[in-house]
């Protein structure tokens, strides 16, 4: 029973559970990609000491607003990381193949594409750069493998859902926020969960690791925002896994950026969202901290697509799970 419960709340998924004014730094790109690629490791050979420090004082010194710290737009194609991109003809993307209406391959549609959200944006940041929407390779990357991807060279960049934070501009750099969304919990209709609040008292709660939602929970039961005899021991590497364990009757409630939970909200009619988002967050495309003439190249393609691809892609993918009205999912102005 629990077996049938399970294929009938997936199949809507089409396969898919088969699946940051700023600081202006002088930054110089360092490549340890085979040969085209753009991406380094993170290392500071081609970049003085100087600027690496400043660099990760300027992310330590976030002072709780990370979407402000990415640099100004720029539409200059001429720096490092950028001209490598050109040279190499193609964009190297991480996204998520799991996040309906996000990144996610429906079956029914001729050859089953990566399609949703973020996939439209990479395709925008193709078109912008090398002219083709279409010049971009895809790598599915989960979520807990999203910084690794980057400092290792593999992707140019992520466009996946990602939260802009302060721990994580120690590691990779980000663009001007996309998107604007918040914590929120997931639990079955039929659960006695309310919210984000002493509801979840004796609850076993799923997040992914790595994600902000792990992050939040770990340090509100140390704060004692949340009860201490909340369970948040289950972490998966991808957040749909945490959806599966709801269903399977594993975990009792789900913590993730609401964006995502009302997505899964769609296509489980036995599930919905509890109480209101409890944090306010932001998504970015993250790159390399040594690619800053990507960074500002991406930023310019934001204020671009902000225009009206943005809109015509919320329409197409969010309208029907977060609402016609996307004032509260626009990003800041940069």
């Amino acid at each position: 029973m629990i077996a049938r419960r399970l294929r009938a709340s997936l199949k809507g998924w089409g396969g898919v559970g088969a699946m940051l004014v700023a600081c202006v730094l002088t930054a110089v790109f360092a490549l340890l990609l085979p040969l085209s690629h753009t991406r380094g490791d993170g290392s500071p050979g081609a970049v003085g000491p100087g600027i690496a420090e400043a660099t990760q004082a300027k992310a330590d010194a976030c002072d709780g607003h990370p979407e402000r710290q990415s640099p100004p737009a720029s539409g200059d194609e001429s720096g490092p990381a950028v001209s490598a991109i050109k040279k190499r003809g193609y964009l190297s993307v991480g996204v998520d193949q799991n996040s309906y209406r996000w990144g996610y391959r429906d079956p029914n549609t001729p050859g089953s594409d990566l399609e949703g959200f973020d996939i439209d944006l990479a395709h925008e940041i193709a078109r912008q750069i090398l002219k083709d929407p279409n010049a971009v390779r895809f790598h599915a990357i989960p979520t807990n493998q999203r910084i690794p991807a980057i400092r290792s060279g593999q992707v140019d960049m992520v466009v996946r859902t990602m939260t802009i934070t302060c721990d994580r501009l120690k590691d990779v750099a980000f663009s001007d926020p996309y998107f604007t969304t918040g914590q929120q919990v997931l639990a079955p209709k039929s659960s006695g969960i309310t919210g984000y609040d002493r509801s979840l008292a004796g609850k076993r709660i799923c997040t992914a690791e790595g994600s902000t939602a792990n992050t939040e929970l770990t340090l509100d039961r140390k704060t004692g925002r949340l009860a201490a005899s909340a369970d948040i021991s289950t972490t998966v590497p991808n957040q749909l896994d945490c959806l599966v364990k709801l269903q399977l009757g594993e975990v009792d409630a789900v913590v993730t950026d609401g964006a995502l939970a009302a997505s899964q909200a769609a296509q489980d009619p036995t599930v919905e969202l509890k109480g209101k988002p409890f944090t306010t967050e932001y998504y970015g495309v993250a790159m390399n901290k040594q690619a800053q003439d990507l960074v500002r190249r991406v930023n310019q393609v934001l204020v671009d697509y902000r225009k009206g691809g943005w809109q015509t892609s919320y329409t197409k993918w969010l309208a029907q799970t977060l609402g016609a009205d996307s004032a509260s999912s626009r990003p800041p102005s940069a």
